[in-house]
């Protein structure tokens, strides 16, 4: 694979093999491909999600363009005001960047305790958010509990966006455009995120409740955002919880007795690891865990 130049298949690939893989070695170059190649192309970072499409009965693109050689996407600078992440930051490296920054401990238990070690090392921040299918992304409820923009890019400019209107837009994205960075803005905060796989490791959860609150000086709740990811199909806040805990104590047993009252709210997705009313029945317990490691923090 040549950097700047595409790599055509091999004789002998199936129909469904890419007709090309572009290492593009800048952002524009990256940009440039994407935008010439339109619907029948697509980005390519760590590729977790991409290489098992078969697995899931999908084909391929035509083409890809690789951007995890770019120095802007793969870079986490930290701020006095805020931290932007580049989207092809793996979540290996995310955790080790953020570990010694306990305002953002929901991010580092989110990207440190996904899948396995192996996925980790490749799978990045950019991806999980682009990936519309992926309802179990660990990250996605974590960023949501950090009031993130996120920076997408094209050819003819750069936008900022919050992440809960990206989620709602991104499978409708024109062909071209590309996560660049993850913002979010520096805060007192206490926070963690809670996951249930099926097994210890190597699953995808069957639900996750994010958490992160910021408490006065009289020990209440002056602000929180609570996150559920992999009950539905998109991760979205848990408003309802969040009006709930402001103004009070965070209490874990308490704050888990109110997720169980207005855990009807959500509509769970059946499939094959989980049934759709387990997914809810889960949740008071995860805001516990959640809440029980915020208060340690």
């Amino acid at each position: 694979m040549t950097t700047g130049s595409p790599m055509q298949s091999a004789a002998g690939e199936t129909h469904d093999a890419p007709a090309s893989i572009y290492v593009a070695p800048s952002l524009a170059s990256a940009l440039d491909a994407l935008s010439e190649f339109g619907a029948a192309g697509a980005a390519f970072a760590g590729g977790t999600w991409i290489m098992r499409s078969p697995i899931r009965h999908e084909r391929l693109k035509p083409h890809y363009v690789a951007i995890g050689k770019i120095a802007e996407l793969t870079a986490v600078r930290i701020g006095s005001d805020a931290i932007e992440i580049g989207a092809a930051v793996t979540h290996a490296a995310l955790a080790a960047a953020l570990a010694d920054h306990a305002e953002f401990a929901v991010l580092v238990d989110a990207a440190g305790g996904s899948a396995n070690p192996a996925i980790r090392a490749m799978a990045t921040i950019g991806g999980n958010l682009a990936t519309s299918e992926f309802a179990a992304a660990d990250c996605v409820p974590a960023l949501l509990c950090l009031d993130p923009q996120v920076e997408m890019s094209a050819r003819d400019g750069r936008e900022r966006i919050g992440l809960a209107h990206f989620l709602k837009i991104r499978s409708s994205l024109p062909p071209g455009h590309l996560v660049t960075r993850i913002i979010l803005p520096r805060a007192a905060r206490r926070s963690a995120h809670a996951r249930l796989p099926l097994r210890k490791s190597g699953d995808y959860p069957v639900a996750i409740v994010s958490l992160s609150v910021s408490i006065d000086a009289a020990g209440r709740i002056q602000a929180a955002r609570v996150a559920v990811g992999s009950v539905e199909p998109v991760a979205r806040r848990w408003e309802r919880l969040e009006a709930a805990l402001i103004g009070r104590p965070l209490d874990a047993a308490e704050a888990a007795q109110t997720a169980a009252a207005l855990a009807d709210e959500f509509v769970g997705r059946d499939s094959v690891d989980a049934p759709a009313w387990y997914r809810v029945s889960v949740l008071p317990g995860l805001v516990r865990r959640a809440a029980i490691a915020a208060l340690g923090s």
